[in-house]
């Protein structure tokens, strides 16, 4: 197991049409309790089968894939379990008077539909023509932020790295060169009871069949995965060995890349992990670029076969641009004269993994020229290399270094936090039909 705050890789969400007069493919099983009937009561707070059903159809509409009747009900035991999870973690927020804004809430819901390329509210669309409750997705976001602000806090004074901390993290990944790293994700599926794990083992395995039928990794980790790095798809980002379990090093070193491991079983549960990309440690080198970019913004959509008087001036003077500036600090200056529409930095860029369309334009672009006016929909950009710089890959930087051991941190103290919250509980669980079964 090892964490490290990486973004996720973009990932999609998808409808499934209902033919007419019929059930879409992976509609929920009907079932003999009503929707409100309560299955569960945690600490004294109710859980029902609606609250069961919407996440199970927020899952099936995420994925976008046809769900069987007998995959749900399979997945139906392990998704109530979650979510009384998330109700002892909810409780543990609401002790300790953490408020999470609205908007942060709005903004998470935003990077997801900006990941999936989706428009503003695309997402609170689509749930709501699914007949899904926004207040579904936004419960279990409010508790994942709530949950990492709660972990801060009982880190105490061990929520900062110091500097010698990070130096040894440095001399211990400098003593690895030449050993693999990889490039990863995981989903942690937590086990109550070594002794019987077949549930959790059998809801692993549906995941499993999920994710190979073309369920998005990063989506099903966001609902599923009980690490931390569910908020950020499951990614572990670079991974040297010593930072991951043994029985999961046994796995990746043979599995082939974008491959869906089966489960692994380690302390605590199981892993579903997937390998993006391996590298060798001090053994790859590349070209680092740092950029500045100018925007000029059109008023309205362009009609390349109609553009407007405004849009025609607008080229004018990106071509004029492009023969007069002739550092970054002009167009950084430019740049912020027009709005700073798109920021005038838009972040180092590694030469090597440039996308196949912007390649040949700046690999060999000289250092403080202008590319030619790039035109989009909603307006012109002009690009400048500022300086390249060879370095190694495979080193960390000191922020990632800091991340990481944080992240390493924030985990373990997950596990033992949980696991208190669990002991002091108080959980009664209702089989359909059945009295309350009381545990703890």
């Amino acid at each position: 197991m090892a964490a490290s705050t990486v973004q996720a890789r973009p990932h999609h969400y998808a409808l499934q049409p209902v033919k007419p007069g019929g059930k879409a493919a992976n509609a929920l099983p009907d079932n003999a309790v009503t929707e409100d009937e309560i299955i569960a009561v945690v600490n004294g707070q109710i859980l029902t089968e609606r609250d069961v059903d919407d996440r199970a159809r927020l899952f099936v509409q995420s994925t976008g894939l046809p769900i069987s009747t007998d995959v749900m009900n399979r997945m139906r035991g392990q998704i109530l379990h979650q979510l009384i999870d998330e109700r002892l973690k909810l409780q543990e927020i609401l002790r300790r008077h953490i408020n999470i804004p609205p908007e942060q809430i709005a903004a998470t819901i935003s990077t997801i539909e900006q990941r999936n390329g989706m428009p503003p509210n695309t997402l609170r669309n689509r749930l709501k023509a699914d007949g899904i409750s926004l207040t579904t997705l936004i419960d279990q976001i409010r508790v994942q932020i709530g949950w990492m602000q709660v972990l801060r806090m009982e880190l105490g004074p061990r929520n900062r790295v110091t500097a010698q901390q990070i130096a040894q993290r440095e001399q211990a990944i400098q003593s690895e060169t030449g050993r693999p790293q990889y490039f990863m994700s995981e989903i942690f599926i937590p086990v109550k009871n070594p002794l019987h794990d077949q549930v959790e083992l059998a809801f692993t395995q549906t995941i499993i069949n999920q994710l190979r039928n073309g369920a998005p990794f990063p989506i099903v980790a966001a609902q599923f995965s009980q690490d931390q790095t569910a908020l950020e798809g499951g990614s572990l980002g670079w991974t040297q060995e010593d930072r991951l379990d043994p029985a999961v090093v046994a796995i990746v070193r043979q599995m082939p890349d974008r491959a869906i491991s089966n489960p692994i079983k380690v302390p605590g549960g199981y892993v579903i992990a997937t390998v993006h990309q391996r590298r060798t440690v001090g053994k790859q080198m590349g070209t680092l670029m740092e950029m500045r970019q100018v925007f000029f913004p059109f008023a309205t959509p362009l009609n390349p076969q109609n553009p407007t008087e405004q849009q025609q001036v607008t080229l004018q003077k990106a071509l004029h641009a492009e023969q007069t500036l002739h550092s970054c600090a002009e167009m950084e200056a430019l740049n912020k004269s027009l709005g700073e529409v798109h920021t005038s930095n838009p972040g180092t860029q590694v030469q090597e993994r440039l996308p196949p369309q912007m390649a040949p334009l700046l690999t060999n672009l000289p250092l403080n020229k202008p590319t030619k006016p790039l035109v989009s929909p909603d307006g012109i950009t002009l690009l400048m290399v500022c300086s390249r710089s060879q370095r190694n890959l495979a080193l960390q930087t000191p922020g990632q270094i800091a991340d990481q051991l944080m992240s390493e941190r924030i985990e373990q103290n997950a596990r033992q936090l949980q696991r208190t919250l669990e002991r002091q509980s108080v959980i009664q669980i209702r089989p359909a039909g059945k009295k309350l079964l009381s545990h703890g």
